[in-house]
């Protein structure tokens, strides 16, 4: 396999795309550690940071790192527009032969970079970096991790690799397929995995985080899990329609008791109590049911709108760039 993009001689091997939002205690260490790693290999390779609205000072912070180092290229978003679309401006910025998403908090380590490009070497498209441990984090959220995987996993009609983040080695057309995706709300794990290609995996633990605070709560992590379920399973809608189904099959049934009831032992008056509870376990449903569907046509309003995924307020890059 070709070490250098066919395309373009000048254009790096490696592309590190890292999206920032509030890293600038991990700015520093990261860049350090890539550098070591990618230079001790003797590889080409940018660093294409992408600033998603930082309210510290990590776009100075990226500033100067590009000033010493022009393999460094960043790009300030004009607000704060979330992960997934930060990291697809980084993408799209990417010239590499190879492009690598990390996360700026070090809980990837950049020291397997070089695995992920041997398995690429040996002709693999796509390489999952899969967590074996996660350091550093609540029971809880390893527990609630684990069941969002298998979860989406028995919804969906793709396979999404479990306990494996967005960390992963994507080869040239495999990036150029994903940017063929054009939906405004992206679940990136689900799309990586979509696109298909030949897939290798490579095992790591998993750090803590380095520095900092991750602004990941578990009310973003609830959303993000009904985004993943929602943008790759139609199956909540069935669910809902089968629902009614079964409660109007059972309301027949109730009907038909009621009747024979009538016929043979004469009209006995329900109780207040069973009727309000009908009512409300059928509205409950009715509600449910409107829910369910009111996210799917929300996301058909977003798409609709056609709005760009993101805007790039400014950038530094090399003259090449």
């Amino acid at each position: 396999m070709s070490l250098e993009n066919p395309d373009d001689a000048e254009s790096p091997l490696v592309s590190i795309v890292v999206p920032c939002h509030n890293e600038e205690d991990n700015l520093a260490l990261l860049y350090e550690r890539m550098r070591d790693v990618l230079d001790g290999q003797g590889l080409s390779w940018e660093m294409v940071c992408v600033n998603d609205g930082s309210k510290d000072s990590t776009l100075a912070k990226l500033i100067a790192m590009q000033q010493m180092d022009p393999r460094v290229r960043v790009f300030d978003l004009s607000r704060n527009f979330g992960k997934e679309a930060a990291m697809t401006a980084g993408l799209d910025q990417a010239r590499g032969s190879v492009t690598i998403p990390i996360d700026a908090d070090l809980q990837d380590p950049p020291e397997l970079i070089p695995a992920l490009i041997a398995k690429w070497r040996e002709g693999y498209e796509v390489v999952n970096a899969v967590r074996e441990a996660r350091d550093g984090e609540s029971w809880v959220k390893r527990s609630t991790a684990h069941l969002f995987y298998r979860i989406i996993n028995g919804l969906s009609d793709i396979e999404i690799p479990r306990d494996t983040g967005d960390f992963r080695l994507l080869s040239r057309p495999a990036l150029e397929a994903l940017r063929q995706m054009p939906e405004r709300r992206r679940f990136m794990k689900g799309m990586f995995v979509w696109v298909g290609f030949r897939t290798a995996t490579v095992t790591y633990r998993r750090a803590g985080r380095h520095a900092g605070r991750t602004s990941w709560n578990y009310w973003r992590l609830w959303n993000f899990a009904l985004e993943g379920i929602t943008s790759f399973s139609q199956v909540p809608l069935r669910l809902a329609s089968y629902l009614g189904l079964i409660t109007a099959f059972l309301s027949m049934l109730y009907g038909s008791f009621l009747i024979v009831r009538t016929i043979f032992f004469g009209n006995q008056v329900s109780g207040y109590p069973s009727i309000m509870v009908a009512v409300l376990f059928l509205g409950g449903i009715q509600l449910m049911a409107l829910g369910v569907i009111g996210e799917y046509v929300g996301r058909i309003y977003e798409e609709t709108k056609s709005r760009p995924l993101y805007l790039i307020r400014q950038s530094w890059s090399d003259p090449a760039g």
